[in-house]
């Protein structure tokens, strides 16, 4: 199936096969799920063996970018071009129905398929490096100290095109069976949501260096994001 613009191709690998009509295959979905979150999980077959493995990530562009020590099991498999099956998923809340049967999760997922490459050029391996100290705070690669010559050596930094991707998101209220509706069994959502606590000082940190603006921004807005 050729690509429209703005989607991945529907095919035989990324189709949504289990509750088709929650699949969704444009990018407009797809990338904010992947921006949202920070941990990913990483699937390759490596000499017959499945492996499965957690790890930081962040999105350039069409790209996932994955990174670790040189001597990784995975970013080796990933460097070599072998195929990766990257999955992300949010859990926004716990559906709760009248049947046991019934009962859910309201989630956010992707799954992407592609190869790996290894980045080795110094300019782009520093920027994907930094792509990762603002995934996780925006303002904090400019602030920290950079990578030493031998910690960049000692890292790889890999970047996985996508070529195949789709999503699949629950969303609202339990699907109870109307026979069901009567029960005298309360019924609903408990909302998820992801919460931000205040920042903990290092203990060896000097007490004259003040929160940076950048943290306590980044705060405020997960707060005002968070508010009802």
């Amino acid at each position: 199936m050729a690509e429209r613009d703005g989607f991945f191709p529907q095919t035989s690998q990324n189709t949504v096969k289990r509750l088709p009509q929650r699949g969704h295959y444009d990018r407009a979905t797809i990338y904010p799920i992947l921006d949202a979150a920070f941990v990913c999980h990483v699937a390759f077959v490596q000499d017959g063996q499945p492996f499965i493995i957690p790890t930081l990530y962040a999105r350039q562009d069409d790209s996932i970018l994955l990174h670790g020590a040189t001597t990784s099991r995975m970013l080796r498999h990933a460097e070599s071009g072998g195929a990766l099956s990257i999955a992300v998923t949010l859990v926004d809340g716990i559906v709760l129905a009248r049947s046991v049967f019934h009962h859910s999760i309201n989630y956010r997922s992707v799954v992407v398929f592609g190869h790996g490459r290894l980045i080795d050029a110094p300019e782009a391996k520093t920027a994907a490096l930094a792509a990762f100290t603002e995934k996780l705070l925006p303002g904090r690669w400019d602030d920290a100290r950079p990578p030493h010559p031998n910690e960049s050596k000692a890292t790889s930094v890999i970047a996985v095109e996508i070529e195949s991707a789709s999503a699949k998101i629950r969303a609202g209220d339990p699907g109870d069976d109307e026979e069901d509706l009567a029960l005298p069994i309360w019924a609903g959502v408990l909302p998820i949501a992801q919460h931000y606590g205040p920042p903990i000082p290092a203990p060896n940190l000097a007490p004259d260096i003040p929160l940076p603006d950048y943290l306590s921004d980044y705060l405020d807005r997960q707060n005002q994001n968070a508010a009802p």
